[in-house]
């Protein structure tokens, strides 16, 4: 069985005063809200702060304001941004990603804010204790050495948010808040390749809102390839968001990807198929095109070549539900619920 190490507790009721707190406490300190995460990552000892600041209470966390875009409070639920009628209707690829993440009950714990600041994983780092320590530890934590390709002087740990890679192709912004101010930036700026340090967001920055830009206009759609049905962390996402003029020409689209890096990242295939209508042929050239970005490392499940030789499939199962073909019974199968 393993066991919380101790901790301190502090429960702010608001975002200033919980921002407050990070800069007073400093590196000792982190934040929880769902905690899905970060507790079991504490069992097995990858992160131990000593203070855990939470945003369960923290008025303005769980904001939905629907006007011009969508602006969603990072303290909301999975659940509750799935049942949020705004992003089912204009926001379809994000529905998809928060549907399919872990299970119901995780759903119901786990934050927006939370699935995009998830820790990096990969299968020598997500031990307990002692099994790491028989292995000498890896670069990630405790150790010098990336077990995924030892001879390399980086991490190799990879990406497993879902909405991350939804949110970048919808072109999400999101608004930081620390005892200093606040600013705001691009979703994709958020994160960097690197397996230790993924994230741009300071530890004393909250991630408090997302901000979504009008998505009527907008078709987008998101796919993940895991083994099972649910809980399982993707090892292929793909996400994409286009603008379709009425002949059904892309006027302008977005494609990312997640959990073949460590980071979800934007794709060049946006420009591609910009100008271009969505045939067979443009389809796969464009699935061709995002194949060789992606590069995953044997530290998550299935095979790693196997990984890369599906990604060209999934950018066409997104590409033709966004082109308007029926996917229900091929989605049926590969996400194992319907969306």
């Amino acid at each position: 069985m393993m066991r919380l190490p101790w901790f301190q507790f502090r429960s702010p009721r608001t975002v200033a005063e919980a921002a407050r707190v990070l800069a007073a406490e400093g590196p000792r300190a982190m934040l929880i809200a769902g905690g899905t995460d970060l507790l079991p990552n504490m069992k097995r000892r990858q992160q131990t702060p000593e203070v855990l600041v939470s945003l369960r209470h923290a008025e303005g966390m769980k904001r939905v304001i629907n006007g011009r875009g969508l602006r969603l409070g990072g303290g909301l639920t999975l659940t509750e941004v799935i049942r949020t009628e705004a992003v089912r209707k204009d926001y379809r690829g994000l529905w998809q990603a928060a549907s399919q993440v872990a299970t119901a009950h995780v759903r119901n714990m786990g934050t927006l804010g939370g699935n995009l600041c998830l820790d990096t994983r990969c299968s020598y780092y997500n031990q307990n204790h002692e099994w790491r320590k028989a292995i000498g530890f890896c670069m990630k934590k405790d150790g010098a050495t990336c077990w995924v390709a030892t001879s390399n002087k980086i991490c190799y740990a990879v990406s497993s948010t879902d909405c991350a890679p939804a949110l970048i192709a919808l072109g999400a912004r999101i608004r930081l808040v620390s005892a200093a101010g606040e600013r705001e930036l691009a979703l994709a700026d958020l994160y960097r390749n690197d397996g230790i340090d993924p994230l741009t967001r300071r530890p004393d920055e909250i991630l408090v809102e997302v901000l979504l830009p009008d998505g009527g206009p907008w078709r987008s759609s998101y796919w993940k390839l895991r083994r099972r049905g649910a809980f399982d962390f993707p090892v292929l996402g793909v996400a994409v968001a286009a603008r379709l003029a009425a002949d059904g020409t892309v006027d302008e689209a977005r494609l990312a990807l997640g959990a073949v890096s460590s980071h979800p990242f934007l794709t060049k295939a946006g420009e591609f198929l910009a100008g271009k209508r969505l045939t067979d042929e443009v389809i796969r050239e464009a699935g061709t095109l995002v194949a060789a970005r992606a590069k995953p490392m044997n530290n998550a499940d299935f095979d790693l070549y196997w990984r890369k030789h599906v990604v060209p499939q999934f950018v066409g199962h997104a590409l033709r539900e966004i082109r308007g073909d029926d996917m229900t019974t091929l989605r049926l199968r590969i996400a194992r619920q319907a969306l």
